[in-house]
């Protein structure tokens, strides 16, 4: 059975989807962009809005009763491929052991600077 996840510690999303879903032993987290969801401002540098958008996952993640060490699948979406290295130093404050595999895309977000989504499997 499909289960809709939402948490205010995460940002309401900005079009017509859900912040999360849970259908059976499984979690799949909208990509989330780097907005605080306390004062909704995107942080200057790709560092902070890297562990803003890595925290938003965390948080509909716990909201669905999974972690970020039940994650199988991250997708990261940056409008700035240079800023990877930045990204992937702070990505891996969160993500330490039992890895989960990664796709990387350098695109057009049309404002927004990274975006990130996952998958969790309980």
């Amino acid at each position: 059975m499909k289960q809709v996840i939402n948490t205010n510690m995460a940002p309401v999303p900005g079009g017509h989807f859900s912040q999360g879903i849970k259908m059976n032993n499984r979690v799949y987290v909208a990509g989330q962009p780097p907005v605080d969801p306390e004062t909704g401002k995107v942080p200057e540098t790709v560092e902070e809005q890297t562990r803003i958008a890595l925290t938003n996952i965390k948080n509909v993640l716990e909201a669905a009763g999974a972690k970020l060490e039940d994650v199988v699948k991250v997708n990261t979406y940056l409008t700035n491929v240079e800023d990877f290295k930045k990204y992937d130093k702070i990505y891996q404050e969160f993500f330490t052991d039992n890895l989960p595999v990664r796709t990387t895309i350098g695109c057009d977000l049309k404002g927004i600077p990274l975006e990130i989504d996952a998958i969790a499997e309980l």
